[in-house]
This record gives C-alpha cells, sequence and structure tokens, in this order.
C-alpha cells in the first residue's frame, strides 16, 4: 500500500473538475484492484466508483463517500482575440486572476487576467472582481488559433504541482477532496474484518450529483463522508472565526448549512478519539456544506457522520494541509469502523 504522501501526490496529479473526473476514477480503480482481489467495483451511470469490500464480521451497512472532483473551471466562449471566458465550478473569481492554468484533454497552458488596472474606473476598482471580467490567456491571437486546442465545454484545472514544505505540510491544488480519496482508498484495501462500501463520487462541486444517486443506490444504515474542510488559521483572521486550525486533528462537525450531523455518532467519534489519544477537533461554527446534505436524506435516510482534513484557503487553486491530520484523520478512522459497525 502506497504511504500517504505518495498516493495524495499521485492523486493531486490527476486533472479531474466536475464532470471530468475520469483520470481521477481510472487511477483509483487501478490502485485498489492491484492491491486486493477480493474488492468489487462498478461505475455507475453518473461516473461513481462503487467498491464494495467483503467482511466476515457483522454490523451495520458503512457506507462511505469521498468526492474525486476539483474546484476549476469550464470554457465557455472563445473571443475574436484568442482569449477564452469561462464558467466557474464551485471557486470565487477572487481568488483567480494571475493564475497559471491547464485546459482541456491536451493540458493547453493558459493564464488567467484581467483588465490592466490603469484602464479601470473607479467604480471598477472599488469593487469585488467577477468572473465575467477575467479570461485565460493561451497564447492565441485569434478565434481560430484559440479554437485549434481547445473548444467550449473544456475543463481547466488550476497549474498547480504538489509538494511538501514546512514541517509537514502539504500544498497542492486539489487537496479537496482527493486527501479524502486517500482515506478511503486506505480503508478498503486495509485488513478492516468488516463489509465497507466505499463511494468514490463525481460532481460535489456542482451540486452532489453523484452523491445523491450513490446514496439511493447503496441505501446505507450508516453514512461516513470522507472531506477536507475550510481552517481559518490565517493572517488576520479573529478568533471566533477561526473556525479549526491546522496541526489539531481530523474535523468531526456537529453541524454545517445542509446537515445537523447524528448526535450518537458525532459522539462516538470523540469518545473513540479521547480513548485512543488521537487529536481531533470540531468546526466551531455552522459554515459550508458537503455530501452530507444528500446522503443522510436518500432514501429511508441514514445516520451520517463527517470526518474532515483542514486546509487553509479552500476552493482557490492553492490549499494547504498539515500530514499529521491525515495521519490522524486515519487512525481516527480505522478505529471507529468496529464501534459503527456494532450499533
Amino acid at each position: 500500500m502506497k504511504h500517504l504522501t505518495e498516493l495524495a501526490r499521485s492523486l493531486c496529479e490527476l486533472r479531474g473538475i466536475s464532470g471530468d473526473e475520469a483520470r481521477v476514477r481510472e487511477f483509483i480503480a487501478g490502485e485498489l484492484q492491484g492491491g486486493s482481489a477480493q474488492l468489487s467495483m462498478k461505475t455507475d451511470p453518473l461516473g461513481n466508483l462503487i467498491v464494495v469490500k467483503p467482511g466476515q464480521a457483522p454490523g451495520k451497512k458503512i457506507v462511505l463517500f469521498a468526492h474525486m472532483d476539483e474546484v476549476g473551471l469550464i470554457v465557455s466562449y472563445l473571443t475574436d482575440g484568442g482569449l477564452l471566458k469561462f464558467h466557474p465550478i464551485g471557486i470565487d473569481p477572487l481568488v483567480l486572476h494571475g493564475r497559471r492554468v491547464r485546459v482541456g484533454e491536451g493540458g493547453v497552458p493558459g493564464v488567467i487576467g484581467a483588465k490592466v488596472w490603469h484602464h479601470l474606473d473607479s467604480s471598477e476598482r472599488d469593487a469585488a472582481l467577477k468572473s465575467e471580467g477575467l479570461a485565460i490567456d493561451i497564447g492565441a491571437a485569434t478565434r481560430e488559433e484559440a479554437a485549434a486546442v481547445v473548444s467550449p465545454g473544456d475543463a481547466v484545472t488550476f497549474d498547480e504541482p504538489f509538494c511538501e514544505f514546512g514541517e509537514g505540510m502539504l500544498l497542492s491544488r486539489a487537496l479537496d477532496n482527493r486527501l479524502g480519496c486517500v482515506l478511503l482508498m486506505r480503508l478498503q484495501l486495509s485488513d478492516c474484518p468488516w463489509e465497507l462500501t466505499g463511494v468514490f463520487t463525481t460532481g460535489e462541486e456542482s451540486g452532489l450529483s453523484g452523491a445523491t444517486a450513490a446514496a439511493y443506490a447503496t441505501e446505507p444504515e450508516i453514512s461516513v463522508i470522507l472531506e477536507t474542510t475550510t481552517a481559518g488559521d490565517v493572517d488576520g483572521a479573529p478568533a471566533d472565526k477561526v473556525v479549526c486550525a491546522l496541526g489539531h486533528g481530523p474535523v468531526v462537525s456537529f453541524a454545517d448549512k445542509g446537515t445537523l450531523y447524528d448526535r450518537g455518532l458525532f459522539s462516538l467519534a470523540f469518545d473513540t478519539a479521547k480513548r485512543l489519544e488521537i487529536p481531533v477537533q470540531t468546526k466551531e461554527g455552522v459554515y459550508g456544506g458537503n455530501e452530507a446534505r444528500a446522503v443522510s436524506r436518500a432514501g429511508a435516510g441514514s445516520r451520517t457522520l463527517a470526518l474532515s482534513v483542514p486546509c487553509r484557503y479552500l476552493h482557490s487553486g492553492s490549499t494547504v494541509a498539515a500530514l499529521r491530520d491525515l495521519e490522524n484523520a486515519e487512525r481516527l478512522l480505522l478505529a471507529l469502523i468496529g464501534p459503527l459497525a456494532a450499533l
């Protein structure tokens, strides 16, 4: 089994915004098939990869979800001057100006530009940057030159390499949510004795379509969402807005803007972490959301838990996580499966 960092690097180097997750899915399927002949897997019509790990011990039906897609852009229009207009997928235009990107299947290099400062009027200078005022420059001088290498509908990802820096810190695009995929892959290749269904989902950043369909298809009794979540330990953040911080362990949420999580599962996670002396934290505020919103209410519904790795600068082209939080998330996840199955 690959080390956590090696697996995270391999996954983050794959391009895969919502609707374009095939590279990520193929890599995950290949790694799992090579690591265990016992796993059964299938791809559903929405592109979700559903993996069943057989088990000998009886227990509740546990289904774990980790989304494969990352934030990015979709080309919408080619200008006469060869620039690419785009639609953002799960990302704020404020973090886009000046970012290097890769466009389309061929990974055409480009940079996101905006009107130069001295051409802005006073109202534009004071206004928040919007995607309508941005365009991707791929070095083309005309629409025809651009159309020779890219087309409307092409996926755009950030050109940000994976790297390790500082004391055990990880920097990359797509940590959201390739770190959740790392956790689910390693769990499926572990010697855990309980049957587990793992779903590597599509379309989380564009509306939860994959998780919604997969939850209906798999009918979990207990759902576990493996995710990343926003850490606010950045310069200038007031104490009540830090929410969670790197290096303090995985995050078990009590609520977000889409879900009130099961109180019993929330307590079980903290009790398990305390017993095993695993650092753990909650998200001290009700913000954001994830696939739990769709999963918990699908079909007959399921008790739902979210286990997340804290990340700085989430939903941008460069995100930062601490390796020790990923390691402790894995420790807690492995420790929780038995108690969850026994409920």
